[in-house]
This record gives C-alpha cells, sequence and structure tokens, in this order.
C-alpha cells in the first residue's frame, strides 16, 4: 500500500481524465487503476465502480462525470495522488467531458484495437487539444481475436496526429498494460500549476444534492487553500458562506484538513438553494479575495426540446423540484412552465439529443418516482415574419400565422460518419433520404472511410442512429457540430379530433415530412381512442388544408333485433331514426380522449 502520511506535494500530483468513444473501455480501465492503486478492497469491489446510477449500470455507458481520489507507488518508493475522472462517450453527454477536461492537465486517449478510431474519439481529442492538455494514447482491447493494434497505430498517426509509438498497448478487461499505464501518467503528464500561497481561487465543475448536507460543489483548486471553516464567495452569484468540510472523493467523500492548490475534491458550505450556484463559477476567499475569475464553462445550448407533463396533475410542484436538482448537474437541461389544454401544466424542456432526453426521463422516474408524458421532440427554428422581426421557435404553440411569415430557416449539421467502405452505398441512400445537402468522402484507409455529410439536425433526432448502426452491420459511428441555419419549407401540422384541435399533438416539420408525419399519428390515435356512439374523423391539416385523414367507426346498436317479419319500412324507419340520433349526438357530443391515447402516441416513434 503507498505511504498515506500527509499531503502529496503538488509536484506528485496528476490530474487526468479517460475520453474515448462510446464503449471503448473507459469504465473498465477506470476499474483496474482503483483496483491497482488499492482505491478499493476485492470485498468492496464490483464492475463500473465509478458508474454510481443504476441506470448506467443497466445501459452500460457513463452519464455523469465522475471522480476519484487515488494514491499511487512508484517503483522508486515515491507516492504520487492521482486525480481521475470517468467521462462519457456519447455524443449527447459532451459537455461532460468539457466539463472534466477544464480540470485536468493530462487525458488517456482510449482507442479500440478492433474498432479503431471513431467519431467521437476524434471530437474528444480536438477538445483536449483545445485545453492545451498532454494526451496519452492507449490501445485498449488487444485480447480480442479481431484486435489489430498495428493497424490502429497507423490511424492514430493519420486522423489524430499523435506518435503512434507511445501508445500503450492494454487490455484493461484482463489487467494488462496497466503498469506501463501508471507509469505514462506520472512521468508524461505534468503536474499542476498554481501556488498554494496565493489568494484561493478554485473552479467549481460539477455539484451534487445531498438531502441533508444540501449542494456539495465539486471544485478543482487552481490557487491557495480552502479549508473547513473559511469564509469564501461565489464571484458569480456574489453570495457568501461558511465551508463546513472540504475533502477528497475516494468512491466516497472523505473529509481532510484541507485542499490546496492542485488538488479536486469537494466542499461543503452549507448552500441550500440549487438556484444559489452556477457550473464554472469560482470559488475565492471573503477575508483575501482574487481580484480575476478563472476562464469559465462554456454553457452547452440546447438543440432538442421536449414537453413534460406529469401524468397526475398533483405531481406539478413534485416534477419542479425534481427538473431543478437535475439542472444542478447537468446544465445543459433547461426548462420553463408551460401549460396545454389536452394535458394541463408541465414544462417545456431543452435536451443536448435523444440519448440525453431519455436519460433525463428514466431519472425522473426513477429518481422521483414521477409518472410522465412527453411531446414528439423538435428543434428550434428560425422565423422571420414580415414585419422585419426574428423569432426562435421550438415550440408549435408560439409559430406565426403563416400569412405574415416572410421565411423560415432550420439548424444544419455537420455529421462525421465513419463506416467500412462496404457499407458506402446503403449509407449515402439513407442521407439522401434525410435531406442530405452535401457530402464528401475521406478514405482513411483500405477498409475505412468518413463521409462528411451537411443536413437538417431535424432528421437525426429519431431513428437516426440505429438505421446508421443496421446499415452498416454494427460497424458505423457519428458525431456531428451544429453548422449554421439555412432556409427552409417549414409548415405547422395540426391534429384534429371531430373537428376539435389538439395542441399537445401539434408538430412543426418540413412540408416534404408533414403528410407522412400526420397520417401516423392520425392511425395511431385511431388505435388508441376507443369508438363513439358515432363516427370520429380524425384529420392531419395545416392551415385549413386536409392533408390526412382516419375514421374511427361509431358504435352501432341493432335496433331492428326487436323486429320479427312484417313489414320492411318499420326497419327503415328506426334506422332513419337511429341515424338522425347520431347526426345530433355528433354535433353536440365531445369526444373523451383518455390519458393512455396521448402515452400511446407520443411514445411512438413519428413516421417518416
Amino acid at each position: 500500500m503507498p505511504n498515506t502520511s500527509g499531503p502529496v506535494p503538488i509536484e506528485r500530483v496528476r490530474n487526468f481524465c479517460i475520453i474515448a468513444h462510446i464503449d471503448h473501455g473507459k469504465s473498465t480501465l477506470a476499474d483496474r487503476l482503483i483496483q491497482r492503486c488499492g482505491g478499493v478492497s476485492d470485498r468492496e469491489f464490483r464492475d463500473q465502480l465509478l458508474d454510481s446510477m443504476d441506470l448506467e449500470r443497466e445501459r452500460g455507458i457513463t452519464i455523469k462525470s465522475n471522480s476519484v481520489s487515488l494514491l499511487h507507488e512508484t517503483k522508486d518508493g515515491e507516492t504520487y495522488q492521482l486525480n481521475l475522472i470517468d467521462t462519457p462517450g456519447h455524443v449527447d453527454f459532451s459537455h461532460e467531458v468539457r466539463r472534466s477536461l477544464m480540470s485536468c492537465e493530462g487525458a488517456l486517449l482510449l482507442v479500440d484495437a478492433a474498432q479503431g478510431v471513431e467519431a467521437q474519439t476524434v471530437a474528444n481529442h480536438f477538445v483536449a487539444m483545445e485545453y492545451d492538455l498532454e494526451v496519452v494514447p492507449v490501445i485498449n482491447k488487444i485480447d480480442l481475436p479481431a484486435a489489430d493494434p498495428e493497424r490502429v497505430r497507423e490511424e492514430i498517426d493519420e486522423e489524430l496526429g499523435l506518435d503512434p509509438f507511445e501508445a500503450v498497448l492494454a487490455s484493461a478487461k484482463k489487467g494488462e498494460g496497466i503498469e506501463e499505464i501508471l507509469d505514462a501518467i506520472v512521468t508524461r503528464i505534468p503536474p499542476p500549476g498554481g501556488d498554494p500561497a496565493d489568494p484561493l481561487r478554485a473552479l467549481i465543475f460539477d455539484a451534487q444534492y445531498d438531502t441533508f448536507r444540501g449542494v456539495v460543489l465539486l471544485v478543482r483548486v487552481v490557487d491557495g487553500e480552502i479549508r473547513r471553516g473559511d469564509r469564501v464567495r461565489l464571484m458569480r452569484g456574489d453570495t457568501d458562506h461558511v465551508v463546513e468540510e472540504v475533502g477528497l472523493l475516494r468512491l466516497r467523500r472523505e473529509p481532510v484538513e484541507v485542499l490546496s492548490a492542485g488538488a479536486v475534491g469537494y466542499a461543503i458550505c452549507g448552500i441550500k438553494r440549487i438556484q444559489d450556484i452556477a457550473i464554472g463559477d469560482t470559488v475565492i476567499d471573503t477575508a483575501r479575495p482574487a481580484q480575476t475569475s478563472l476562464p469559465g464553462y462554456r454553457e452547452p445550448r440546447p438543440v432538442v426540446f421536449s414537453s413534460v407533463y406529469p401524468i397526475s396533475t398533483d405531481d406539478y410542484g413534485e416534477l419542479e423540484n425534481a427538473l431543478g436538482k437535475l439542472s444542478l448537474n447537468d446544465p445543459a437541461l433547461t426548462y420553463e412552465r408551460e401549460t396545454s389544454t389536452a394535458l394541463g401544466f408541465g414544462f417545456r424542456c431543452g435536451f443536448l439529443g435523444l440519448l440525453h432526453l431519455d436519460v433525463v426521463q428514466e431519472r425522473l422516474q426513477r429518481e422521483h418516482g414521477l409518472s410522465l408524458l412527453l411531446s414528439a421532440p423538435s428543434v428550434r427554428y428560425r422565423v422571420s415574419t414580415r414585419d422585419g422581426e426574428l423569432h426562435e421557435v421550438e415550440n408549435p404553440a408560439y409559430y406565426p400565422d403563416p400569412a405574415i411569415i416572410d421565411g423560415t430557416e432550420e439548424p444544419y449539421i455537420r455529421a462525421s460518419i465513419l463506416i467500412p467502405e462496404r457499407s458506402v452505398g446503403p449509407v449515402m441512400e439513407l442521407l439522401t433520404e434525410r435531406r442530405l445537402a452535401t457530402s464528401r468522402m475521406n478514405f482513411l484507409s483500405s477498409r475505412r472511410v468518413e463521409i462528411q455529410a451537411e443536413l437538417p439536425l431535424a432528421e437525426v433526432l429519431f431513428d437516426f442512429h440505429d438505421r446508421l448502426k443496421t446499415v452498416t452491420h454494427g460497424y458505423g459511428s457519428y458525431d456531428y457540430e451544429l453548422l449554421d441555419y439555412r432556409s427552409t419549407k417549414l409548415v405547422k401540422v395540426d391534429i384534429l379530433v371531430n373537428g376539435e384541435r389538439v395542441d399537445a399533438l401539434s408538430q412543426l416539420v418540413h412540408e416534404e415530412k408533414a403528410r407522412p408525419r400526420a397520417l401516423g399519428y392520425c392511425e395511431r390515435l385511431a388505435e388508441a381512442i376507443p369508438m363513439h356512439n358515432f363516427k370520429i374523423a380524425i384529420q392531419g391539416a395545416i392551415g385549413g388544408k386536409i392533408i390526412a385523414r382516419t375514421n374511427i367507426r361509431a358504435l352501432r346498436k341493432d335496433v331492428t333485433a326487436r323486429c320479427y317479419g312484417g313489414d320492411v319500412t318499420r326497419k327503415r324507419k328506426l334506422l332513419e331514426r337511429q341515424k338522425e340520433g347520431k347526426k345530433r349526438m355528433k354535433q353536440v357530443g365531445n369526444v373523451q380522449i383518455p390519458q393512455s391515447a396521448f402515452v400511446a402516441v407520443l411514445k411512438s416513434s413519428p413516421a417518416a
């Protein structure tokens, strides 16, 4: 075991994170490093140690960045403190990666020995370069039958511009190469800068909510020291607080006397209100305040929007509290109050992507016990009106009158798609179907192709990732970045039930996709609404123009059942009377749309 007596000098502290494409072995490598450094006993060990949420463990993905402080003793007998931050790999959680990189001096860049360099590998490497980090490439999963480390070395050289001979070969699953990785961390990643004697400056890179202690700040101390009892100020919020506890994260919170420059740890300052803190804020000493704040954290802008309603209206207050707690350590989640005639009170929420939306929904249901209904996701459009004003619209309820609209624009992305060469044809067909604007191909090797495609963001929202995996037999991956706004033919599709508009089902879509989308909604709604005593028309409309229709036939009572023989005109009179009654009922009757119908329609993927 490493010598743990006294604090570790700043020159023997290493702050690093693990970055990679999804499913390249980040969490498994973190497990091996924790085991090797004695961060957990064999009895307490479990796979995916840093994935604390049940949802992460079930899905096998990292959703939240997590950190742990480890002590590592080298062959020379020197003890180093390694502050490790595990990060997500999916594009929807790239903001978590940015926050982690802000707190580090180096990064382990994992590359799968079989899959090679993929889209998110390249994107994460660029972010690490942006923060001027020392990048140590690691070729993981060398134990796989399909592993080809030499080919991957070439990709690291050609696509990342890193020295391929400095890459460490490892198998995190079998524990191979762990010693070499630890040596690389110690020798190649620089120690943190900063001076413990300077005025305190600490970066808030994350936060957690503790029911008993309030807000727990996760901080990287850049300059100075922070101790229990100190009076500190949050620069952005301009609020003062007394430090109740500081400590290190070693799978659980471990209090210490002081956090000095270079340390990554936590601080509990008696903050009870979530609204009082902001991720990226700087903590300074009230008695000896620093004059300049640390470089801020670039707030992510949500690109996917959906309305969230509680199934029971009594849960509205709980939903508001739950969204506040989730947004504390997930600044990509935004929300504002909204009202629907059909569904009551709810919130219009913004997300970074569909996986982000799905994860937030699951966390609200699991961690807070809420039953929810979500509207169809949409993106933020720009609508210019004839009076010269520009409106940003992501909610169909705020779409201006088409008569005063001068033009509409939608967001475009540049997607970087890495695929096997044999899949180029099917992928190009998929992209053409999704309104591809332009594309360019780069042949990275004899078997791998990168397609750089520009297409609307709305076209990759629903099932694009699943379709890409299908047509490439699981070998395709993609990453994207927002590009710009471009002119589009946007229409608002309303769903009418018995002539009445259902506001919760209105949607903004491209003109080409309007009819298939409306028809899909009409058909699913017809299956979900029970029959009434009169025929119900379910229609999709653009303004006053009906573009799709389906009917729910009426319940029909056999009014001639008691007529045995006799004149046929008697039966005709009864049928005519029934027909007139149904007409009057249709004029004055209301269609009762059950909550289950909205659930059935909105949980299904839209057609087209």
